[in-house]
C-alpha cells in the first residue's frame, strides 16, 4: 500500500519551510519516527519524521524548494505486516485535520493577532488600526468581517496595521488567495489614488515594494535569493523600527575589578559546562536591574489602553549564527546563578550556530542583550526586539586613563547602550535604569544589596 507522506504543523503560523536536506533516498527503508528530511523554517532547522514503516518509492522535493503544511514530500510503500491502525497509516486527528485544511479550498479561519508574532514575548493585541477603507467594492467578495476570505494569518494581521479591509482586496494567488504582496499593493493604490494618510507601518511596507532601478545599465550585478532567517529579520526589524519611536542612550562602566573576578571563576565556569563571558555576568546583571525597574520587562498595549507588566524574566540574547541573527531565550534568568547562566549561554550559542534551536527556544523574550564587544565595536544603536520596550547594547571593553584619586589610571571601560520605547520611558528613567546597571557591574554587591 502506498502512503504520502505530507509536512506536518511544525509550530504556531508556521506555514512554509525550505528543504535544507533530503535524509533518505529511494528505495531505503524507514522506520517509524526515522528523520526522513530537513527543513528549515524563519530562524530554526526542524527535522521532519516518518509518521510509517515502509520503503521509499519517490521523493517529492528536492534541496531548496520552498514547501508549505501539507506538501506531499515523499511516496512509501507501507510494511504490509504493519495493521492499518490509526497508529500507522491514519495521522493524529489534529494533524488530519491541519492536511485537511492545507488542502481545502475553503479559507482558514482567522487567527488571533497574537499568534503571528515570530518572537513574542508575551501576547499583545496589535497596535490600533486607522479606519477600515474600502475603496476597491470591485474586490468585494466576503462578509464585511473578512471571515471568509482566504488570506494566511500573517496577512490579515499585516491588512489590520495598515488599516485595510482585507475583503477588499483582490487576491492574486493560487485559488484568489490573497498574499503579503497583495495587500502591500493595495496600499500603494489607496495612497496614490485617494491621498490616503497611512500610517508609517503602511508607508514602510509600501515603499517596499516600489521597483528599483534596472542596475545592470550601470555595470555587471548579481542576485541572490534571500534566505528564510534573512526575510523573517527583515519582517520584524521593519515592524519594529515603524512601530516604536527609539530612543537610544549611553554610557559606561569601569568593570576592572569584575574583569579580575571573571578570570578567577574561568576554570569552574569551564567545569560546569559553560564559558563565563562578560555576556553571562550581564545577564545575572539585568535580570536583577528588571525587578527594580519592571517598566523595561514591559510590553504596550495600546488597543486597550493598557502596559503588560510580566511577572516572568525570559532574557533573550542575540547571537551571530553565520547564516543570520538568531535571538535564543534564557528563561527565568533571575531565578539562575553565573554559572547555571554561563552554562545555559554556551549551550544555545552553540545550537544557535549549528542550526538545531527550536522555535519555541527563541519565543517569549521580555528583554534582550545584544554585545557586539567580541567584533570590537564600541557604542551603537540597537532596534528594539518588538514587542518589547528597551534592548541592551554592549560594546568592546577598553583600556583607559581614568583620573581618580589625584592620578591618571588605566581602567578596563565598558561601552554601554540602551535603546528603548519612547512612549512607555521617559529619558531620565532610561538613564537610572543604564547606571543602575553599570553600578552594578561596579559594585557587585549591588545585586544583593537592591537587586
Amino acid at each position: 500500500m502506498l502512503k504520502d507522506l505530507k509536512l506536518p504543523e511544525l509550530g504556531e503560523n508556521i506555514e512554509t519551510a525550505v528543504v535544507s536536506a533530503v535524509l533518505v533516498s529511494p528505495g531505503d527503508a524507514v522506520k517509524k519516527e526515522q528523520p526522513i528530511l530537513e527543513v528549515e523554517t524563519d530562524k530554526a532547522t526542524a527535522e521532519v519524521p516518518s509518521t510509517v514503516e515502509g520503503v521509499v518509492k519517490e521523493i517529492r522535493v528536492k534541496v531548496g524548494d520552498e514547501i508549505k503544511v501539507g506538501h506531499i514530500l515523499l511516496t512509501l510503500e507501507e510494511d504490509s505486516q504493519q495493521a492499518p491502525g490509526p497508529s500507522a497509516a491514519t495521522p493524529p486527528p489534529k494533524a488530519q485535520q491541519q492536511e485537511d485544511a492545507a488542502t481545502e479550498t475553503a479559507p482558514p479561519a482567522p487567527s488571533p493577532p497574537e499568534a503571528v508574532e515570530p518572537q513574542p514575548a508575551a501576547p499583545v493585541a496589535p497596535r490600533t488600526p486607522a479606519p477600515d477603507l474600502t475603496a476597491n467594492p470591485a474586490a468585494s467578495r466576503s462578509p464585511a468581517d473578512g471571515s471568509s476570505t482566504p488570506a494566511a494569518p500573517a496577512v490579515r494581521l499585516r491588512a489590520r496595521e495598515l488599516g485595510i479591509d482585507i475583503s477588499q482586496v483582490a487576491g492574486t494567488g493560487t485559488g484568489a488567495r490573497i498574499t503579503m504582496e497583495d495587500v502591500t499593493e493595495h496600499a500603494r493604490m489607496l495612497i496614490s489614488s485617494q491621498g490616503w494618510p497611512a500610517p508609517e507601518a503602511a508607508r514602510a511596507n509600501a515603499a517596499e515594494a516600489v521597483d528599483l532601478p534596472d542596475f545592470s545599465q550601470w555595470g555587471s550585478i548579481r542576485r541572490e535569493p534571500m534566505s528564510g532567517v534573512r526575510r523573517k529579520t527583515a519582517e520584524h526589524l521593519s515592524k519594529a523600527w515603524a512601530q516604536i519611536p527609539h530612543v537610544t542612550q549611553f554610557d559606561q562602566a569601569d568593570i576592572t575589578r569584575m574583569e579580575a573576578l571573571r578570570k578567577r571563576w574561568t576554570p569552574k565556569a569551564e567545569a560546569a559546562g559553560g564559558k563565563l563571558t562578560v555576556t553571562a555576568i550581564i545577564l545575572k546583571v539585568v535580570a536583577a536591574s528588571l525587578k527594580v525597574f519592571p517598566r523595561f520587562n514591559a510590553s504596550l498595549d495600546l488597543a486597550h489602553r493598557e502596559i503588560i507588566l510580566k511577572d516572568f524574566i525570559h532574557i533573550g540574547v542575540a547571537v551571530d549564527a553565520g547564516h543570520g541573527l538568531l535571538t535564543p531565550v534564557i528563561r527565568n534568568a533571575d531565578q539562575k546563578n553565573i554559572l547555571q547562566l554561563a552554562a545555559e549561554l554556551t549551550d544555545l550559542s552553540q545550537r544557535a550556530r549549528s542550526k538545531k534551536l527550536t522555535n519555541d527556544e527563541m519565543r517569549g523574550s521580555s528583554f534582550t542583550v545584544s554585545n557586539l564587544g567580541g567584533l570590537g565595536t564600541t557604542y551603537f544603536s540597537p532596534i528594539i526586539n518588538y514587542p518589547e520596550v528597551a534592548l541592551l547594547g554592549v560594546g568592546r571593553a577598553t583600556q583607559q586613563a581614568i583620573y581618580q584619586d589625584g592620578s591618571f589610571e588605566p581602567r578596563l571601560i565598558l561601552p554601554l547602550s540602551i535603546s528603548y520605547d519612547h512612549r512607555l520611558i521617559d529619558g531620565a528613567d532610561a538613564a537610572r535604569f543604564l547606571r543602575w546597571i553599570a553600578e552594578a557591574l561596579e559594585e557587585p554587591l549591588k545585586i544583593a544589596l537592591e537587586g
